[in-house]
């Protein structure tokens, strides 16, 4: 049987039960659909916590305090704090493979200035936190080191924060109150927009880490220092040199552990990428289990087919087709009504994660890879599930077949 005449004559078998077709092909459009906008719903937040990552800065390398233990129990990173200035000072001086450092001291407070007030995060840094985080200023200029050195009492707002306190104007130049200490405003920081927390990155002062330490939070302690590596090769040799260095300063002995915690940005991005990838995989299988059952309501349909066809299947075998002609043609069959839903759940899919992206504003990725396998897929859904009524239909006794009413 030619293949032209095959297609025709499977195109004429589904076209004469359209809505027993299209429900026969629902569960291939339901899954091919679900596997798509769960596919590029993964992929989207994947690619956005990527970009948020690589939002924190350059080669960025961060250092935590340690963990406390009580009776014998790990409290957690962070619950012991023994960074200090002086750690600071070491890396500055013995650091090779660190082209920039900064310790953060973060404190709250009430600023007052502007329209009214706003209660934001500020953080004491040095000159050095706006090149580590790639951070633009929008207006005005980053303090310097002599601001550091004097203690001076200046600051650069986050974009929200002068979106609030001075509405529709550039506040450099202005006085800003935190707690019950002036600054001076001298810049104001490009958006950064939300970190891979979902914590707005452009509520927050930064200040001299020396003005925010004495004039602010009086903590001898710090809450993180941070560093850039000279390159992103030289991360790992930066990591252990830090490591090294910080045992020394910290003066802790061999087979010690470490009183402080060494991360990344590969080690924050695969520990966020990782929840990520397996929440998709198990949308995209559950998904996939639709595809499934389409397969089998599929098979199920063209076994009902081939009942009723019985005697055409008799007719034609009485004329000269072969049982492979009758195998191949509910084969197509089968495929094409396998593939119509792939077609047709493609551009749902597609046109779901449009709404999905524009209607809740979901971060979104369409892969053609993942479309396309998806297609491929359900053809091979329509392969398999209607391989078994197409050879018990190619098995048929034309005689029986004849008389079968």
């Amino acid at each position: 049987m030619k293949i032209k005449n095959l297609f025709k004559a499977a195109f004429i078998s589904i076209a004469k039960n359209k809505m027993r077709s299209l429900l026969t092909m629902l569960g291939i459009i339901i899954g091919v659909g679900a596997v798509i906008v769960m596919v590029a719903i993964g992929q989207g937040a994947q690619a956005q916590i990527e970009s948020q990552i690589n939002s924190l800065g350059t080669n960025l390398i961060i250092i935590y305090p340690g963990n406390a233990n009580a009776s014998g129990v790990s409290q957690g990173a962070g619950t012991l704090s023994r960074l200090t200035l002086d750690d600071v000072s070491f890396i500055q001086k013995d650091a090779y493979n660190i082209n920039g450092v900064s310790p953060i001291i973060r404190t709250g407070g009430q600023l007052i200035g502007g329209v009214g007030n706003w209660f934001s995060s500020v953080y004491g840094v040095s000159p050095d936190y706006f090149s580590i985080r790639d951070w633009k200023l929008q207006s005005g200029d980053p303090f310097t080191e002599t601001d550091v050195r004097t203690r001076n009492k200046v600051c650069v707002l986050g974009a929200t924060v002068a979106k609030n306190l001075f509405p529709n104007q550039d506040p450099v130049g202005q006085q800003l109150r935190i707690r019950n200490v002036p600054c001076k405003i001298i810049g104001v920081l490009a958006v950064k927009g939300q970190n891979a927390n979902g914590q707005d990155q452009d509520d927050c002062v930064l200040a001299p880490y020396t003005t925010v330490q004495y004039r602010l939070s009086g903590w001898r302690f710090i809450t993180q220092i941070l560093c850039s590596a000279i390159s992103p090769e030289m991360i790992p040799a930066a990591e252990k040199e830090l490591d090294e260095l910080m045992r020394e300063s910290h003066k802790i002995p061999d087979g010690m552990p470490d009183d402080f915690t060494i991360m990344n940005q590969t080690d924050i991005a695969q520990a966020q990428q990782t929840t990520t990838q397996v929440l998709t995989t198990l949308l995209a299988s559950i998904a996939g289990i639709s595809l499934i059952v389409g397969g089998i309501g599929i098979m199920n349909i063209m076994l009902v087919s081939v009942t009723e066809r019985t005697r055409e299947i008799g007719i034609r075998m009485a004329i000269g087709a072969r049982g492979g002609d009758i195998l191949t043609q509910f084969l197509v069959e089968a495929t094409l009504l396998s593939l119509g839903g792939g077609l047709i759940g493609l551009l749902i899919g597609i046109v779901a994660t449009q709404i999905v992206n524009n209607l809740y504003g979901w971060y979104t990725t369409l892969s053609p890879f993942t479309m396309f396998i998806s297609f491929a897929f359900s053809g091979l859904v329509g392969i398999f599930f209607g391989f078994y009524p197409a050879k018990k239909a190619s098995a048929l006794n034309p005689i029986d077949a004849l008389h079968f009413e």
